[in-house]
């Protein structure tokens, strides 16, 4: 972090103390910190103790004479090469998934042209609110990386998701924001979300993939049986993650669109969580146009029509309505926003080459990525794949997830050039 720039916006919560560890962390590396303390967290922590620090002036007021004739909200968002939130209240939360700049901290978070990464901290109730957990999707379809919080025991005696992380592990999540190729990538992040909205736009080059839109489906699907219990599968997401972050590290602008899984959002890729198939085809036609798919979620193939109560034991064995849910890439191959390249994934226990031949030809995608699913590959950390286009098959031997992901975006890259 030699030479590294952040500007820390600390808001109120009781978590604002950890802040100050992290500022040490963050010099400690040799990096420097520029704070913005909101009214709000001047109730936990003070400007003195930021200053001090820091060893620079903290910034507490849109309306300083001084810095505002020299635009200084606009100076603090752009001079820096990392925005972090931390403590990310829900509030604030609500206030950036909305744009509103009533202060000095979302007032800078709106005129940035950096990357913005958010470190939730709240009561658990809170952090699972509907409200919150929307505005998390939001704020990561637009580009901004918003942190899991840890669980454990609150401040307030509950127990459960939204303890701020670490300050140790907060820095392990700004480093690779500040390599130089992820720092590329963001800025040119910030000018396709200006592209996307109409307005002219330089991007620079970055990466094979630069100025190219991809999205990447991921980990399971859940369908609901009734309130506790779900139809799922074993899909950790590790591959697709792994595909999305390597398509990211190459510049693409990537749109994850994730079921549920216990895995951090890589670094500058918009994530977009889901629950169902149905919603997982929402979100995906919701995030054309792009360049390409790589459809690697394992989506349930079937629902049931789910009770609203529990279903009980001593009623014996239910009977349930099963219904066909969407088919996703299916559906992408026939749309008028196909994207131009469509690659599908095929989870098999026999006949693994054949079957994902005749799926390609079925689907009418470009690409079929099968592997072999009767041992550990979902869940584990490595995969053994067979890539079938219409030129015919290549095999690819055992590698660890990483390794495959870099390896296919590779390819793809070359088939978008």
């Amino acid at each position: 972090m030699q030479g590294k720039r952040i500007l820390l916006i600390v808001g109120g919560g009781i978590a604002a103390y950890k802040a100050c560890e992290l500022i040490r962390l963050i010099r400690k590396e040799g990096g420097s910190v520029r704070c913005v303390l909101t009214k709000s967290g001047e109730q936990f922590v003070t400007p003195m103790t930021l200053a001090a620090l820091s060893e620079q002036e903290v910034h507490t007021s849109l309306w300083n004479l001084k810095d505002e004739v020299e635009m200084g909200h606009i100076q603090l968002s752009r001079e820096a090469d990392l925005v972090v939130v931390c403590p990310a209240t829900a509030d604030l939360l609500a206030k950036m998934a909305a744009g509103i700049a009533d202060d000095l901290a979302t007032t800078l978070l709106l005129a940035t042209d950096k990357p913005v990464l958010a470190v939730p901290a709240m009561n658990v109730r809170m952090w699972l609110h509907p409200a919150t957990q929307r505005n998390v999707a939001q704020l990561r379809a637009d580009g901004i990386t918003v942190l899991e919080p840890d669980e454990g025991e609150m401040a307030c005696g509950e127990f459960g998701p939204g303890r701020l992380p670490e300050p140790t592990d907060i820095l392990k999540a700004i480093k690779p924001f500040v390599s130089s190729e992820v720092e590329t990538h963001a800025r040119a992040e910030r000018r396709n979300i200006g592209a996307r909205q109409g307005f002219s736009t330089s991007l620079e080059a970055n990466g094979k993939l630069a100025g190219k839109h991809i999205i990447v489906t991921a980990g399971p699907t859940h369908e609901s049986i009734d309130p506790v219990r779900i139809i799922a599968n074993r899909s950790s997401g590790k591959q697709g993650y792994a595909i999305a972050e390597a398509l990211g590290a190459m510049g693409a602008r990537v749109t994850l669109v994730s079921g549920p899984v216990s895995l951090a959002t890589p670094a500058n890729v918009a994530r977009v969580d889901v629950q169902t198939a149905s919603e997982m085809l929402d979100a995906v036609e919701q995030a054309l146009p792009a360049d390409a798919a790589i459809l690697v979620a394992a989506v349930a193939d079937w629902r049931v029509a789910a009770s609203p109560s529990k279903l009980k034991k001593s009623a014996g064995p239910p009977q349930l309505q099963w219904t066909a849910n969407p088919d996703i890439l299916a559906t992408l191959a026939q749309s008028p926003q196909r994207p131009g390249l469509l690659v599908g994934f095929a989870a098999e226990t026999d006949n693994v080459v054949a079957e994902a031949q005749a799926k390609r030809v079925r689907k009418g995608c470009d690409w079929i990525v099968a592997n072999d699913v009767s041992g550990d590959v979902m869940g584990g950390d490595t995969n053994e794949i067979h890539l079938v286009t219409q030129d015919g098959v290549e095999h690819w031997d055992a590698a660890s997830k990483a390794d495959v992901a870099r390896r296919l975006a590779e390819r793809i890259a070359d088939a978008l050039a």
